[in-house]
């Protein structure tokens, strides 16, 4: 199989993060962070972005609450993922992001990150579908 391209997004209200990612090696890197403003990022840049890396698919993270359930920000990066998938016809999964912010903290305090919290937390997302899904988008 060839190797497919996905964008990462880690969704949130003020900051949307944004990783890069493909199948052939299975890795995810930290790519940007992305303003929002009431949960809608500049849908220019996220043009800009998906024209630059011409994705095959796109991966967001779901929020859920620690015992699986959904909460207001579930529902709102759901409406992102939809909104996505609308705008750029291509398959929008969602993937389950519980402690990937945790985690992202974890790794910028061990000094092994550069990037911003939002983004590496969209790379450890991406990087967790990959490594549960493989290369199957």
């Amino acid at each position: 199989m060839a190797s497919q391209v996905l964008l990462g997004f880690d969704y949130g209200q003020r900051r949307i993060g944004v990783a890069v990612g493909q199948t052939i090696t299975a890795t995810a890197t930290a790519l940007a962070t992305l303003a929002a403003r009431d949960g809608q990022p500049d849908w220019a840049e996220v043009t800009a972005l998906i024209e630059q890396w011409r994705p095959d698919a796109l991966v967001v993270g779901l929020p859920l609450r620690l015992d699986g359930t959904e909460s207001e920000l579930s529902r709102a990066a759901q409406r992102f993922a939809r909104r996505l998938e609308g705008r750029y016809k291509r398959p929008v999964h969602l993937m389950d992001e519980r402690l990937s912010s945790r985690t992202a903290e974890q790794t910028r305090a061990r000094g092994s990150a550069r990037q911003g919290l939002d983004a590496l937390a969209a790379q450890i997302i991406l990087q967790d579908w990959f490594e549960l899904f493989g290369e199957t988008p």
